[in-house]
């Protein structure tokens, strides 16, 4: 398992500048959370691209900043909009072959959003699709405040969608969600193609690694058994750490326990 880092850790600082920040800290896989359509393209594409080129990363995801559009866009009814999202989520497809990226997290449609179930599983097979024609996964994270905040949605999209649906295991919004964890790794098995880690403590959610009393030896043995060949990234908040070397001390930390 490679366990690196997401720029959304760094959150605001620019994209490209987060990925240096990350890269001059000697992290060597990361996530790319793009935060506007600008980054797309142009001289901030080819700045990320100059990074990973020089400091030799391996970029294993990519968040795209429209997470809160796909509720009206992806989930919607009014197929224009539906079209226009899946043409946004290809150019991203397409940027992403050039990373090397091979994950594409989304967070889907809020919880109280307007969208059947069937609606969903059928939106969400257009975006698994979409995703094959590059080589893309399309994954499912799990959020508190969306659908993908409870367990029997997660399950719904498995059983709906077989071997085709995949997800990303965020341990942070599982506990804002009070979703088991062990539960949700039961039950999604070896769908389960990614990790978003942070520690926690009984009166802090989001921690770097190993400054709560999360037990991530657990935790991986438990993948481990349903056959997980994925890799992980940290993922925290600005607020949540000091400085920035907390980031590569959590990826340490957790090396140790693999």
């Amino acid at each position: 398992m490679k366990i690196g880092v997401s720029t959304a850790s760094l959150y605001p600082m620019h994209t490209e500048d987060a990925l240096l920040e990350i890269a001059r800290l000697g992290v060597k896989n990361a996530e790319i959370f793009l935060n506007c359509n600008s980054e797309l393209s142009g001289a901030v594409f080819s700045d990320l691209k100059s990074i990973i080129k020089e400091y030799d990363m391996n970029i294993i995801s990519v968040h795209p900043f429209s997470s809160p559009m796909e509720t009206v866009h992806i989930f919607s009814s009014y197929d224009r909009r539906v079209t226009e999202m899946l043409d946004l989520y290809k150019r991203y497809f397409s940027l992403m072959n050039q990373f090397g990226a091979k994950i594409f997290v989304i967070h889907g449609a809020i919880a109280s959003a307007k969208c059947s179930d069937e609606r969903y599983v059928e939106r969400f097979h257009q975006l698994i699709k979409a995703g094959q024609e590059y080589g893309i996964t399309v994954a499912q994270e799990n959020v508190s405040y969306c659908r993908s905040g409870k367990l029997p949605f997660l399950e719904m999209l498995s059983h709906e969608l077989g071997d085709e649906i995949k997800f990303v295991l965020d341990i942070k919004q599982a506990r804002r969600s009070d979703l088991h964890i062990h539960d949700m790794i039961k039950s999604l098995g070896n769908k389960i193609v990614h990790l978003h880690l942070s520690d926690a403590d009984e009166d802090r959610d989001c921690l770097p690694i190993g400054q709560g009393v999360f037990d991530f030896a657990e935790l991986f043995n438990e993948l481990k058994l349903q056959g997980y060949t994925g890799d992980a990234v940290v993922e925290l908040y600005r607020e949540n750490y000091g400085d920035y070397s907390e980031l590569a001390d959590s990826i340490i930390t957790l090396e140790k326990l693999l």
